[in-house]
């Protein structure tokens, strides 16, 4: 799978390799970037700039996504957001998650991660907040996920952009300490669906609109 519009030696084809599932999940997401409509866009292209000119100053773009429980949007857009950056060769781009509260990472959006095709250890169903190791690539570095404040380690506590994936979080923080900017991609909240017959309908859509966002933005910064 290519990672930018460049034409890769075999090589580095296989060093950027994904898992077959999630590449085509993503060159399915990559051609739907007609469906983000123009304010999206533009809301997008902000965190693209924040990417673009922390690597232009040589600097990690450290990226904490911000929901009230750290439970399934923020990690949703955390991964995802790795994900695009891994493919975009964007290597400086470190995304983390975090909430305003501790809960888990729930499970349902584990759940709609294995199908896109990602490996995923470490859900023990007892545990009360589960240490997820998530996999998405052979060469590309493994996700740790699991729930935690947006300033707990192991994010950022300075010098980082926090993207506010709900309204509550974006309304409830007004101040999130130590940030360089913050922006507000807000995403419906996929819990509407739970335990009833859309429920992984419900999930998937939402990541397949998380994943396809952050493939524009990364796309962007890396333009």
């Amino acid at each position: 799978m290519q990672t930018t519009g460049a034409v890769m030696s075999e090589s580095e084809a296989e060093k950027r390799s994904l898992y077959p599932t999630t590449a085509e999940f993503i060159q399915a997401r990559q051609a739907e970037y007609a469906q983000i409509p123009a304010a999206r866009r533009a809301e997008l292209e902000q965190l693209a700039d924040y990417v673009r000119v922390c690597l232009a100053a040589n600097r990690p773009a450290r990226l904490t996504f911000v929901c009230t429980h750290n439970s399934r949007r923020s990690h949703l857009a955390h991964i995802w957001a790795q994900v695009a950056a891994y493919i975009y060769r964007l290597d400086k781009v470190e995304c983390y998650s975090g909430g305003t509260e501790v809960t888990a990472l729930n499970p349902r959006a584990v759940e709609s991660l294995r199908r896109a095709g990602f490996s995923i250890e470490g859900d023990d169903a007892h545990a009360a907040n589960p240490h997820y190791t998530i996999r998405y690539s052979e060469a590309g570095n493994a996700i740790v996920a699991f729930s935690k404040r947006f300033l707990d380690p192991p994010n950022p506590a300075t010098q980082f952009a926090a993207i506010m994936t709900c309204s509550h979080a974006d309304e409830n923080c007004p101040a999130v300490v130590g940030c360089d900017g913050r922006f507000a991609i807000r995403y419906e909240d996929p819990k509407a669906a739970d335990d009833t017959p859309l429920e992984a309908q419900t999930y998937d859509e939402r990541s397949c609109q998380i994943c396809r966002e952050m493939l524009y933005a990364m796309q962007k910064a890396a333009n």
